[in-house]
């Protein structure tokens, strides 16, 4: 990855305004300070999503997206870090310097060029080939599938001839070496055949990947012939495992979830019926470099397979693969129509969007297809099924959380909670032996989770008085360090915020730099705009942040004294002196606002 300067980082943040740089995204009104518009990552009615022109930040009060203008670059369009640099230094009209490549990386990058070059100008003689009289019953075949002019446009359907040479014939003529066309898929170089094309009698399917840029074809033979649906070969720019077709238009979807297909016929009907949020793995099952790509995209995902028995086999194979990528997976029933494009054809979109309201839980659905090896009438293969579920339960690490699935599958089939958490309990013992199970009084996971948020909000709080009121630091900090802040996130920001206000240089939009880890840049964002309980009077203005000050400190106190650990022992027993000290002066302080 191109290193670039702290300096350089923020000369081209600072000159590109968030406000001007989201406003060519999202249609933004201004209230009060800030400006408010229709959250770009999530669908949404009313307007919850908050850009602060004071702070070069955004934020969303209802999915909690956020971060600087780099940020948002890199969110919505999905760019890498210097991808976002370099489209925010050309708007800015700021040079860039030249990232030095050996010789090697310098030939490969150029080679990869090339390639893309070649599958570009594939694309586009496809595509004319479909529009005049050789692609005439290409164009009727996609026609009979209901698909409308604007929707092969926007997918960039193509046809390739009925001669197996011809696309070979078109790019030579373009004077491309007969080892970059075997290199790129498209043409296969045979001593018996001689050169002829990978693809000839098809319609054809750019796939592309999150850049719009072309990096293979699928193709469906017109008429008689094998195999249907053929694919480009695995190239330096094309790898099965790694891309999704449809992905680059599903990524800029304000659906909260993406509909994972089968086939591209499947994404292409569901696009053109308004599920904009549909893609579809490339003639291979999903893996693991799926699920990772998705992940930068959604937290969940909805399957959307065929309803047969090797649509089941595939939801079930993909089930595991999505849960380990941390995706939240439900399981959209297509009965009695094979799939998507069938559905949609005899029901229409708002019976699909009602069967994507009713979508099964992914576990519940691996629970009800194990049901079905075993027969439910006979005393003994019910029993046997209830332990095979009880196995299957184990793979909750979580506690509170297996206990959920426990007492919904208890209820199902009418099992009993207490029978259900035995027979796992059981399964935990005989899959290991020396395992101890750990129980806990009920609620108290609850009452710990609550623990936690309530220190992290006290945290937040004080970024945010801060962050909006530089003029109170002279007031805290004589109270309040970084050290106060036991969340990692919190005591970075507040030591880059605190560094700031001493030195009169405050820079919020600064701080997500310091940060590579989305979700983190999304926690500062979050920080900064922690809901400040509003008051009237100076009096109840001193009054809220020093009670906001007191729960930061008792609660690095409370850290201080469950530390238990023997190194330094003895200065931290003279901290929590030092700190409790404090803590009483602060409670004796009396704080008058600005109102």
């Amino acid at each position: 990855m191109p290193y670039f300067s702290d300096e350089l980082i923020e000369e081209v943040r600072s000159a590109n305004d968030i406000v001007d740089v989201i406003s060519g995204y999202v249609r933004l009104q201004k209230k009060g300070s800030n400006y408010f518009g229709l959250c770009p990552f999530h669908n949404e009615k009313s307007a919850s999503f908050s850009v602060s022109q004071n702070k070069q930040m955004y934020y969303c009060f209802g999915c909690g997206a956020g971060g600087n203008v780099l940020t948002f670059l890199m969110e919505y369009e999905n760019y890498t870090f210097p991808e976002a640099m370099q489209a925010l230094a050309d708007r800015a009209g700021i040079r860039l310097p030249e990232q030095e490549q050996t010789a090697a990386e310098q030939r490969e990058a150029d080679y990869r060029s090339k390639l893309m070059e070649v599958n570009r100008e594939a694309g586009k003689y496809y595509y004319m080939l479909l529009r005049n009289a050789r692609g005439t019953h290409a164009y009727e075949y996609f026609r009979g599938r209901q698909l409308t002019d604007e929707t092969m446009q926007k997918f960039g359907l193509g046809y390739a001839d009925k001669y197996s040479d011809d696309l070979y014939g078109y790019l030579k003529s373009k004077g491309y070496a007969d080892s970059l066309l075997r290199d790129s898929g498209l043409v296969i170089l045979d001593e018996k055949r001689g050169a002829h094309d990978k693809f000839w009698n098809r319609a054809m399917f750019p796939i592309m990947n999150v850049h719009h840029k072309i990096i293979g074809f699928g193709g469906r033979v017109m008429g008689e012939g094998e195999p249907k649906y053929l694919n480009s070969p695995e190239t330096q720019i094309f790898e099965k495992g790694r891309n999704l077709y449809g992905l680059n238009l599903a990524k800029q979807t304000r659906r909260s979830q993406l509909l994972l297909c089968e086939g591209y016929m499947d994404v292409i009907v569901l696009h053109q019926a308004g599920f904009d949020n549909a893609v579809a793995s490339l003639g291979t099952s999903l893996t693991s470099g799926h699920a990772s790509l998705l992940k930068r995209y959604t937290k969940q995902v909805y399957l959307t397979f065929d309803s047969d028995n090797a649509g089941i086999k595939a939801a079930l194979r993909a089930i595991p693969i999505l849960k380990e990528a941390g995706i939240a997976t439900r399981v959209i029933s297509m009965k009695p129509y094979k799939d998507p494009d069938e559905f949609i054809k005899a029901l229409g979109a708002q019976a699909y969007q009602e069967r994507i309201d009713q979508a099964e839980n992914s576990f519940l659905f691996e629970i009800r297809i194990l049901e079905q090896n075993y027969n439910m009438e006979d005393p003994e293969g019910k029993t046997a099924f209830y332990r095979a579920a009880a196995k299957k339960l184990l793979g909750f690490s979580d506690e509170v959380e297996r206990n959920n699935y426990i007492e919904a599958i208890a209820s199902k089939y009418q099992l009993g909670f207490e029978n259900l958490r035995k027979l796992v309990a059981s399964a935990s013992m005989q899959a290991d032996p020396v395992k101890k199970t750990v129980s806990y009084k009920s609620g108290s996971h609850k009452k710990e989770a609550a623990g936690a948020d309530g220190k992290k909000k006290s945290q937040k709080l004080m970024l945010t008085w801060l962050s909006e009121d530089p003029v109170l630091y002279p007031l805290v900090k004589d109270y309040i360090s970084p050290q106060d802040f036991s969340d990692a996130v919190c005591a970075h920001t507040a030591a880059v915020l605190f560094d700031q206000l001493e030195k009169g240089q405050l820079n919020l939009a600064q701080i997500p730099s310091h940060f590579e880890n989305p979700e983190e840049q999304r926690e500062i964002a979050a920080a900064f705009h922690e809901t400040i309980q509003e008051v009237r009077t100076k009096e109840e203005r001193g009054r809220a942040l020093k009670d906001t000050m007191i729960k930061l400190k008792e609660n690095h106190l409370q850290m201080l004294r469950e530390n238990h650990e023997p190194d330094g022992m003895q200065e931290r027993f003279q901290q929590m002196v030092r700190e409790k000290k404090m803590l009483e002066e602060l409670r004796k302080k009396e704080f008058l606002l600005p109102e």
